[in-house]
């Protein structure tokens, strides 16, 4: 089935991505980026044999001129005979994305910046702070008051519209729901910092974060579900921020809940009861590759439609972009296809739904 007119038309927001590769990748970095692993494992063979690995063949080889399902090593040779910032640009102006919500504390050396990622594609970007990120580099401050001014300072900043939680990847989601005293969490830090065991994971100073986030009034997204191998996938279930979300409800301040899967049930159940409450299916959609739609359709099975979100997660490689946004289309399409075949609603609602999903809730929720 092809993607409905009225779907293909629409210019999306990408609520949460990441920057691309500033230099060209080995074929190893190439396929260890197009999933979550680390890298390419030499018993399991090539990650081009994977649902996103076809679908870089079938899709994104026709925007370098090569024909459809060419295979891994044409692709390869094609793309690295190009420049990368040809090869960028093509794939994001391609996507149809045409504001980006950036989050740039991951890796910020090997990717471009918010600025430059959205030059390429012709479109504009905001800033998403990284919490646990933003505690770690201004640990240096010389004193707790300056910590606390210049942290304040920066989720204040004009050019951030929202702030980002890795607490799954650093203690799991697990937050309580009373909130953790400033003087608690500067003690947390100062035992931190005396003991500089590596990232900051203890727990009071990221729920503290967390609040603080709250406190300058900007939506709060938490990695949820799929991620890297360093997470422990039982501690990545939203439901347990239940507690948190209770705490936090009549705030009025936005907290999205980030790719999802294989909880985007529990997601979408989460969004329905709590007010201010919001998710996605993020990175899982272009993971998908051609069983996106099937998903897709679980993820909105009870959400309403007010409250779900596009983003791609894309982070590194261009074509996670273009493939996040086409896979989001041909998914949103095959639902509402289906809804408006079995008289769920009038084709104007099915104008109104895609809407909302691919750009409205996003403007919303953020104020852009």
């Amino acid at each position: 089935m092809g993607i409905l007119p009225f779907v293909a038309e629409l210019g999306l927001i990408d609520h949460h991505c990441h920057g691309v590769l500033r230099l060209d990748s080995t074929r190893e970095e190439f396929e260890s980026l197009l999933l979550e692993a680390d890298s390419v494992s030499p018993l399991g063979g090539s990650f081009f044999d994977s649902a996103i690995g076809f679908a870089v063949r079938r899709w994104c080889a026709p925007l370098l001129d090569l024909p459809r399902h060419a295979s891994a090593e044409e692709y390869l040779e094609r793309r690295n005979s190009l420049h990368i910032t040809e090869v960028s640009r093509t794939f994001l102006m391609a996507s149809g994305i045409h504001t980006f919500l950036v989050d740039g504390g991951f890796q910020p050396d090997r990717l471009l910046a918010a600025g430059e990622l959205a030059s390429l594609a012709g479109a504009v970007s905001h800033d998403i702070v990284r919490l646990e990120q933003l505690a770690e580099e201004l640990s240096t401050a010389a004193t707790e008051t300056e910590f606390l001014y210049q942290l304040r300072q920066r989720l204040r900043a004009p050019s951030v519209v929202g702030a980002k939680s890795v607490a799954a990847y650093r203690m799991g989601l697990a937050l309580s729901g009373e909130r953790p005293s400033e003087s608690d969490a500067l003690r947390a830090m100062n035992v931190w910092q005396a003991w500089n065991p590596g990232p900051l994971k203890d727990p009071v100073v990221i729920s503290w974060l967390a609040w603080e986030a709250l406190d300058a009034g900007l939506p709060l997204q938490f990695h949820v579900g799929y991620g890297d191998s360093d997470i422990d996938l039982h501690r990545c279930d939203p439901s347990l921020l239940t507690p948190f979300l209770r705490a936090t409800s009549g705030l009025g301040v936005p907290i999205l809940l980030l790719h999802n899967y294989p909880f985007h049930r529990q997601a979408g159940y989460l969004a329905q009861v709590f007010p201010h409450v919001f998710c996605d299916l993020g990175l899982a959609t272009h993971g998908l590759g051609h069983q996106a739609s099937r998903v897709f359709a679980e993820a909105l099975e009870i959400v309403p439609y007010g409250k779900f979100l596009f983003s791609s997660d894309a982070f590194a490689l261009p074509e996670l972009y273009y493939l996040g946004a086409l896979l989001f289309r041909r998914a949103l399409s095959d639902f509402l296809a289906d809804g408006l075949h079995r008289d769920a609603f009038l084709e104007e609602d099915a104008h109104r739904i895609a809407r909302l999903i691919a750009s409205e809730n996003a403007a919303r929720v953020y104020k852009l």
